[in-house]
């Protein structure tokens, strides 16, 4: 790990802000409960420590798409290695995904979703690269908005490394 990262968003603003999306979930689902679906591999870290901070009936599932590869620049392939452990007919859900760049992803997987009549469905994402966009994709909820830059950390890799960083860099 040779790369130079310079830190964009602090541990504790990263935490701040997924408190502060709980709770707005946690009141809007406090009735109903809500099925959080997991983007692997990078949206895990975001997602469990979402769920560790709702306080309304919350059940999960995964699953695991990749558009990069090892590079930096989407490779425009959506690869699905992993679907759902099950069904999500009737069941309130949340996409949760770690970064919106390319929209090419999320455009495939909110497809792919929506025909499995669940009774809601909303995406949220930790990032949001609005500059690259390919695709468009609505969210329902953004942690926090970046430049056009690689990012790394909190679940975002860089070939497999970086992930484990407790905030947001940019490779230099």
């Amino acid at each position: 790990m040779n790369d130079n990262i310079s830190v964009l968003i602090s541990q504790e603003e990263v935490e701040a802000r997924i408190q502060e999306m709980a709770d707005v979930i946690s009141e809007e689902y406090k009735d109903k409960g809500v099925h959080l679906i997991c983007i692997l591999k990078g949206s895990v870290f975001f997602m469990c420590e979402l769920a560790k901070r709702l306080t309304c009936p919350t059940t999960m599932d995964f699953i695991c798409t990749s558009s990069y590869g090892d590079g930096t620049q989407s490779s425009g392939i959506v690869k699905f290695s992993k679907d759902l452990d099950e069904s999500i007919e009737g069941k309130h859900c949340i996409v949760v995904e770690d970064i919106l760049d390319s929209g090419r992803t999320l455009h495939y997987v909110i497809g792919m979703l929506e025909g499995r009549k669940p009774a809601s469905m909303k995406v949220i994402t930790l990032l949001d690269k609005p500059e690259r966009r390919v695709v468009p994709v609505e969210l329902d909820m953004t942690g926090f908005v970046v430049p056009d830059k690689f990012v790394v950390g909190y679940g975002l890799d860089y070939a497999q490394k970086y992930r484990n960083l407790p905030y947001i860099g940019v490779i230099e």
